[in-house]
């Protein structure tokens, strides 16, 4: 089975790039023990586990020679409105459908068609199995590494998901992408907590990301102020970045905003109680913070609103059954209170 061939079917099923990459040692995956020994992933101890096999995804599926890296855009054309201290920050990639069904979907259905074609053993990845899915990324053409270190393609920017195929096929692979960041530090300038220490290397323990989504318990006090209006995630490395100046809206209509995700209003998501919560965020990637993480994020950016009115509906949350919570709702009340 030729590449082309497989390329041209994964942009039938809705994939606006798909490239292969050769599973051999690279430069960019050798650094990735560095990185875990700097402590840079924090308390992520999952890409802590099977490191060997992030080093040399052959190790995953017995034979395997090709990995299928597939790309969607999931840029929406919900403007930016800048920011409004009654409302909060969903970063877009979880704004519709939680992305891991819809590219799962995508990639198991590409998948079974390579193997019905050819009898090939394939694997499927999205953003859950043992692999350093965006420097395959690179060696497949799809996107170079950028210094924010996301994949950047220079027609699509870099709001894209990725998903990887790893195949016994041997396929012909794709040329990598050229760094094309040249000097910009756009991405490095803007970012609020300094979290990327150097080009092309990020301190997940200071990303508003890493902050909202993946640390559990206490938000560093010095970080907070920080962490603004976001509620879930953050895109300021990437709304700075000049390739996504012109980046096309994405076709997926499954990923399109839901209303009540796309900058919610904050007195609003105050009132709301667990139950509510839970039928906000059901089905969306802001299931990955849990109901009381996102409260506790709820707390900060009310904190960092400026809006002292709003102490009386934080009033209840010191009474709140997580610690974490209660903790971050004095800090709000007091930065509020303090501000005037």
């Amino acid at each position: 089975m030729h590449a082309e061939l497989i390329k041209e079917e994964a942009r039938r099923r809705g994939f606006d790039l798909a490239g292969v990459a050769p599973l051999v040692p690279t430069p960019e995956a050798d650094f990735y023990t560095e990185w875990l020994g700097r402590g840079y992933a924090g308390e992520m101890r999952y890409l802590e586990r099977r490191v060997e096999e992030r080093l040399d995804p052959g190790k995953i599926l017995p034979g395997a020679r090709s990995a299928i890296v597939c790309s969607l855009n999931y840029h929406s054309d919900k403007p930016l409105t800048g920011f409004n201290p009654e409302r909060a920050w969903v970063s877009r990639y979880a704004w519709g459908e939680d992305y891991h069904r819809v590219l799962k979907g995508k990639l198991d259905g590409l998948a079974g068609w390579i193997e019905d074609e050819s009898g090939a053993g394939t694997r499927t990845y999205v953003d859950t199995g043992p692999l350093i899915e965006r420097v395959l990324a690179r060696y497949a053409g799809v996107g170079w590494f950028g210094k924010n270190t996301c994949i950047i393609d220079e027609k699509i920017g870099s709001w894209t998901f990725l998903g990887c195929i790893l195949t016994d096929l041997v396929l012909k692979a794709d040329r990598p992408a050229p760094d094309r960041c040249g000097t910009c530090t756009a991405c490095i300038d803007a970012c609020p907590t300094d979290a990327i220490v150097e080009p092309y290397v990020l301190d997940s323990r200071k990303c508003i990301s890493y902050l909202t989504i993946e640390l559990r318990g206490e938000i560093p006090v010095p970080l907070r102020p920080g962490v603004g209006h976001h509620l879930f995630g953050c895109d300021i490395c990437q709304d700075v970045c000049p390739w996504n100046r012109k980046a096309p809206v994405g076709r997926e209509t499954t990923l399109e905003a839901q209303p009540e995700l796309w900058w919610p209003d904050l007195e609003e998501l105050l009132a709301l109680d667990d139950d509510g919560w839970r039928q906000r965020i059901r089905g969306t990637a802001l299931k990955r913070a849990k109901v009381q993480g996102l409260v506790r994020n709820l707390m900060v950016v009310a904190g960092n609103s400026g809006l002292r009115r709003l102490c009386t509906q934080l009033e209840r949350f010191l009474k709140h059954s997580d610690a974490a919570v209660r903790s971050h709702a004095r800090w709000a009340i007091d930065r509020l209170t303090a501000a005037e």
